[in-house]
């Protein structure tokens, strides 16, 4: 067992987020207790120069940043996002089939739904309740009783192991959840609910998750959620690191909800909140709307997601000139369709950068005969026309419930991303 206190700590981070609401909630508390101080959209921004600031949108997504002490002309950035492919408990998704209380869901992103199967499952999100007139919301985490997807045995799927896997998600990801119906007129969801914060909900957004642990073997950490919470680990260690001192940029930290459905949502990276923020920190200030538009084309962004290693069972679905390895350092991802926001002008620069300060880089790129993935990087370049890189933790297993990577890349992601800050 690492008693590295970055591994350690981020244990902990993916232990203690379920979902994109706790990753957030996570976040602030760390922010908080590094100095930052929580602000909030309906009001007017408080900012001065020398400050740490956060703000948040819908529970999900999070903009910080750690402004210098005298005026700037640019920002670092690092954009990441909050939300991870799962299956999300649909909101009349109760029922009962035989003497058994099942729970039907839907995915949420591309989740393997082979991974889902077979396993111990918690049930995590949020739930809005009525108070005094008004609609409150509560974090909430269910670890027991646990849900289970059950599979088909081998006696009624005898080609299971020859055809793969296959599910359909209506009928066949349903979770069993108890075994008989509750005696007080009311479902299971609402009285596991009420038993937890006193309320009947009025709606939730509840995710099942599996219920095992994070954990370090040898070299190498296995968990749910890697995809993409190492990110936000590593930008939210890098930018409280970097924070402690200030140079001449401002510098910001972009923790996004809904990158795994299209980022197409009031928190998403299509929405304007990093815009607005960014401008209402302008002005309060004193930066001219000349002076902002100057800032924006000044700055640049680190997009940081997680990349493919190449899978030692499947090394012929890898291009072999781009091999990216677990323990060989951070990735570089581009792709001709601009799936990632990385060109030669930004890339040079990232190279240029690694090299000063002795970090491992790799460069990733997608075989040519298969469709590649993408991430915010476009995006955010995109809506904003900042200069974006992405780059990414190599890994395994990308989007099923147990995903491998190796601590040495954390670390090295933690280090690229603070030197690029300060």
């Amino acid at each position: 067992m690492t008693k590295n206190p970055t591994i350690i700590d981020f244990i902990n981070f993916l232990d203690a987020s379920p979902t994109a609401w706790h990753a957030v909630e996570n976040v602030a508390a760390k922010l908080t207790a590094a100095g930052f101080e929580q602000m909030d959209e309906a009001d007017a921004f408080p900012v001065k120069l020398g400050g740490k600031y956060f703000v948040i949108r819908n529970g999900s997504s999070l903009m910080a940043f750690s402004l210098p002490k005298q005026k700037t002309v640019d920002a670092r950035i690092v954009g990441t996002h909050t939300d991870s492919p799962g299956l999300k408990i649909k909101p009349r998704g109760e029922f009962q089939r035989e003497n058994m209380v099942m729970l039907g869901v839907e995915a949420y992103g591309s989740p393997i739904y082979a991974a889902w199967v077979n396993r111990d499952l918690g049930i995590a999100g949020r739930v809005a309740y009525e108070e005094a007139g008004h609609v409150k919301q509560k974090l909430v985490t269910f670890d027991n009783p646990s849900v289970f997807i059950p599979q088909l045995a081998i006696h009624f799927d005898r080609t299971v192991n020859e055809n793969g896997l296959k599910l359909n998600p209506q009928d066949q990801l349903c979770a069993l959840a108890a075994l008989s119906a509750s005696q007080k007129g009311t479902t299971f969801l609402t009285d596991l609910i009420h038993a937890k914060i006193g309320k009947a909900p009025l709606a939730f957004d509840l995710f099942l998750y599996p219920l095992e642990k994070a954990r370090l073997s040898g070299e190498l950490i296995t968990s749910a959620r890697l995809d993409n919470l190492s990110s936000v680990h590593a930008a939210l260690t890098a930018l409280i690191q970097a924070s402690e001192k200030p140079g001449q940029h401002m510098q910001m930290g972009m923790f996004w909800d809904n990158e795994e459905v299209g980022s197409r949502t009031a928190q998403g990276a299509q929405s304007p909140f990093f815009q607005h923020t960014l401008e209402r920190v302008c002005l309060a200030l004193g930066y001219t709307r000349e002076e902002y538009l100057q800032l924006l084309n000044r700055s640049f962004c680190i997009s940081a997601d997680m990349a493919h290693a190449i899978n030692p069972n499947s090394p012929e679905k890898h291009d072999a000139r781009h091999p990216v390895l677990l323990g060989q350092g951070v990735a570089l991802k581009t792709n001709a369709d601009h799936r990632y926001a990385s060109d030669a002008d930004a890339g040079a620069w990232l190279h240029l950068l690694c090299k000063k300060h002795k970090i491992p880089l790799q460069v990733y790129n997608h075989r040519s005969d298969l469709p590649c993935g993408t991430t915010i990087g476009p995006i955010h370049s995109a809506v904003t026309g900042i200069k974006t890189v992405d780059v990414g933790t190599p890994q395994l297993s990308m989007h099923s419930t147990r995903e491998l990577a190796a601590v040495s890349d954390h670390l090295d992601l933690c280090r690229l991303l603070e030197v690029f800050l300060n």
